[in-house]
């Protein structure tokens, strides 16, 4: 992996923002939003711009950073089967817990930066997602 650093403002310059985000969000128009700026051991450093709400998603293999870097989002983590809605916008960041099922909302838009550990599941059926962790 070389060591070099990573322009973050040209990388959030480079993205499209994905418009009216869902649960089953796919193709071209996803792709040009989401960006992998670094590998890391287990994963990857990803930026990306959307508006509208995500599928549920879960990383097994280890915790993940979520920082927004602009706009705003409530990000919703599964922990112990209680809904935690955390209210986040531009210069926080939460560290969701291995293997807990999130989500984000962001109807105004987002840029969201994640420290993110593979593989990752999703879920993008209607209701909750199951809260059994594989091991």
């Amino acid at each position: 992996m070389p060591l070099s650093p990573v322009d973050i403002e040209s990388a959030f310059a480079s993205l499209s923002v994905l418009e009216n985000r869902t649960p089953t969000s796919s193709g071209l128009e996803y792709d040009a939003a989401f960006a992998r700026l670094a590998e890391t051991e287990n994963g990857a450093l990803f930026a990306a711009k959307f508006r509208g709400n995500s599928e549920w998603e879960r990383h097994r293999n280890g915790d993940e950073l979520v920082q927004i870097v602009d706009g705003h989002a409530t990000v919703t983590v599964l922990v112990d089967g209680q809904e935690n809605k955390l209210e986040m916008s531009a210069g926080t960041f939460v560290v969701v817990p291995r293997g807990a099922w999130h989500r984000f909302e962001a109807p105004d838009g987002v840029q969201v930066m994640t420290m993110t550990p593979q593989p990752t599941d999703h879920w993008r059926e209607d209701g909750l997602p199951p809260q059994v962790v594989e091991e």
